[in-house]
């Protein structure tokens, strides 16, 4: 299951490096990917740090680092497929991007919905694009990141683009170790 997961996250994280910067959605939207004559390697893992993972790869853009997570509780409703979803901190320094918190869910999102992330008792909203969210304010990915290090709990909520409310529980066991593990990614 973890390498299917792990499979799956990593074709999302290539996408979703090439679609944003996650600047607020007023400053700038994300872009589509950009074709390049060579494929990424192929991303390793890191290091495994209980329910995160740090995993690096070289992309035409330098190296990239990020740690990922997934979900450990799946709400409402039963009996639909939530898909893969995972929570992910990346680190391009060869695009001058530092610790960018990403949702990556395994349907498509609502257009002009918003994400809620939850973490303990701190909201931090994110903006909607296809299967992805991003911090709606840039300048709160520090205090998110903040959060997730020293919080307890991490809750996502979604809407489907089929207009179905979801939620997901994650982990922050070992969050901390994993983000410090990529903090010098070069």
């Amino acid at each position: 299951m973890f390498v299917k997961s792990f499979a799956i996250a990593l074709s999302l994280v290539l996408a979703g490096t090439g679609i944003a910067s996650a600047q607020t959605k007023k400053q700038k939207q994300p872009q589509a990917p950009a074709a390049t004559a060579a494929a990424p390697a192929a991303p390793s893992r890191i290091q495994q740090f209980d329910a995160w993972g740090a995993y690096s790869y070289q992309s035409a853009g330098g190296k990239v680092c990020y740690v990922l997570s997934v979900p450990t509780a799946k709400a409402p409703p039963s009996g639909i497929d939530h898909g893969e979803n995972f929570f992910i901190v990346s680190q391009r320094p060869g695009q001058n991007i530092s610790y960018e918190p990403q949702a990556m869910m395994g349907y498509p999102l609502k257009e002009n919905s918003k994400v809620n992330v939850v973490i303990d008792n701190k909201t931090f909203v994110m903006f909607t694009k296809e299967k992805a969210a991003w911090v709606e304010n840039a300048a709160q990915e520090p205090a998110l990141v903040a959060a997730l290090k020293s919080g307890h709990s991490l809750k996502v909520t979604a809407t489907s683009k089929k207009g179905t409310a979801t939620s997901y529980t994650y982990s922050l066991k070992g969050v901390s170790a994993a983000l410090k593990q990529i903090e010098n990614c070069k």
